[in-house]
């Protein structure tokens, strides 16, 4: 194992976008009848996306530990929540805001040690 370099670190970012992707795509897509999500084609990209996330995340894993691209990857939940807000208007109230900040925050502790 190699661990974080610029390539790895490049893949890992992209593993975020896509996963924010998939989560936006699932979310406009959603139906309470499983039959009629399974028909509309933003659920089918939201599958390719996260198919390539699959992929890609096999790589990072071939060069990274698991116990610092893992930890990593919780920067999806601050960029979901960031796209759910902006995209679908949801609302972060200050302690979802604040979960958020402390999630970014372990990241940087985690990830640091790996860089």
């Amino acid at each position: 194992m190699t661990g974080v370099t610029g390539w790895t670190l490049a893949l890992i970012l992209l593993c975020i976008l896509t996963e924010t992707g998939r989560e936006l795509c699932f979310k406009h897509g959603a139906t309470s009848v499983l039959f009629e999500t399974l028909q509309k084609p933003v659920i089918w990209l939201g599958i390719i996306f996260w198919a390539f996330e699959l992929v890609m995340w096999t790589r990072v894993l071939e060069e990274v530990a698991l116990s610092v691209a893992f930890p990593l990857m919780a920067l999806s939940y601050a960029a979901i929540a960031f796209a759910g807000a902006v995209i679908f208007k949801e609302t972060i109230n200050f302690r979802h805001a604040l979960g958020i900040v402390l999630v970014t925050l372990g990241v940087i502790c985690v990830g640091a040690t790996g860089l």
